[in-house]
This record gives structure tokens, sequence and C-alpha cells, in this order.
């Protein structure tokens, strides 16, 4: 994957709203980004906890599977207490 880049003339070049969405659209893709690295992380980080053995004939043994759907609900959780959390100071700055 090749970066983007744009130059600063070429932004100077565009008028308001369209600099809006140019600068909507680099939010979007570094949220985008964020999003797939955070997934990243959580595979590799469940994989390790939880796949102890040797998969065979393509399936994981049952404490497995239960473990990989705890770790995952538990990482969901702690995501959506932060953004509570997040969300409530950010609230309070105001």
């Amino acid at each position: 994957m090749s970066d983007l880049t744009i130059a600063q003339s070429d932004i100077d070049k565009l008028n308001e709203k369209d600099r809006a969405e140019l600068r909507q659209f680099f939010a979007n893709e570094e949220q985008k980004t964020k999003i797939q690295s955070q997934t990243h992380a959580l595979t590799e980080l469940c994989w390790k906890k939880c796949v102890t053995s040797n998969i065979k004939n393509g399936a994981l043994d049952k404490n497995e599977q239960s473990c990989l759907a705890n770790c995952v609900d538990r990482f969901m959780d702690v995501n959506i207490a932060t953004m509570r959390a997040l969300a409530a100071m950010g609230g309070r700055q105001h």
C-alpha cells in the first residue's frame, strides 16, 4: 500500500467545503486504520491466550472456542466502558 500525499498548494486550491470533506475523509480513514489495528491486536492476543493445542480437522476444541468468545467479549466490554468514560470526561470539559 502506498502513502497518499497531497501538496499543501493543491489543498489551498480547494474551496472550504471541499477542504472540510477532505479533512473528514482523512479522519475516517485514520479511524478505519485504528480499528483494523485493534482488531489485529485482539486477534493475536486472544489467539495466544486461548489456542493452546494443535488444530486438528480444521476446528478448535470446545474450550478454545469458549475462551476465544470470552476474550472477545471482555475486549469489547473494556472498549465500550472506555468510550463511555471518555465521552463523560469530554462532556465535563465543556
